[in-house]
């Protein structure tokens, strides 16, 4: 497989759409988990995701929510929840036959980035963890039993998030590192700042996964 195919996956009572892309020769494929407000369809996060190919790694985008689940804005910081969907498609992409035997990463995006460590906590088997501009402070009680190598990208414009993720990375007890990408907020729109993002997470996961 070599092309990016539209699933549905099954969670509970609902089915989440993704969008799954496995390189040929790919050893891993990297899980989203998108912030608040956003789907599959993030256009950050799909570059991100572009970029990732370019290092052999493979991707699956998809909505942790459906479309109606996602008009109640509790729904959007509900990370107990967001964590279970993160788990429950992890092991859909396990039992997979076109990804299974793949490592699996997990990149996170605001408040997916809570539900990626939290995830990685309960996942011992995922082999690293990315948080973009995240906001890994709503997952602090998971912190310490995360097992992955985990790296935290931070605009160096976005403050507040910055102080946030310090905080959170003191408080890892796994192989860690704290990227600022000079210049950069949130939503890393100023130019080149989301092509650092790419190859920081490209990087990382190419070095762990």
């Amino acid at each position: 497989m070599t092309g990016e195919d539209t699933v549905e996956i099954p969670v509970d009572s609902v089915r989440l759409e993704g969008n799954l892309h496995v390189p040929s020769g790919a050893d891993g494929i990297v899980l989203f988990a998108h912030g608040s407000g956003s789907s599959r369809k993030s256009p950050r996060n799909n570059f991100v995701a572009e970029g990732l190919h370019e290092f052999g790694l493979g991707t699956l985008l998809f909505d942790l929510l459906t479309e109606a689940e996602d008009e109640t804005y509790a729904n959007r910081f509900d990370i107990e929840q967001l964590t279970d969907r993160l788990v429950a498609v992890t092991e859909w992409v396990e039992q997979r036959p076109e990804t299974d035997g793949h490592d699996i990463g997990y990149f996170g995006s605001s408040t997916g980035a809570a539900a990626a460590l939290r995830g990685a906590a309960r996942r011992p088997e995922v082999g690293a963890t990315v948080s973009r501009g995240g906001r890994v402070d709503l997952a602090t009680e998971a912190l310490a039993d995360v097992t992955a190598p985990t790296l935290f990208i931070v605009g160096g414009r976005d403050t507040q998030v910055l102080e946030l993720n310090r905080e959170a990375y003191d408080r890892l007890r796994c192989e860690k590192e704290l990227e600022v990408v000079e210049g950069a907020g949130h939503l890393f729109e100023e130019p080149g700042t989301l092509e650092s993002v790419a190859t920081l997470a490209g990087e990382w996961f190419s070095s762990h996964l």
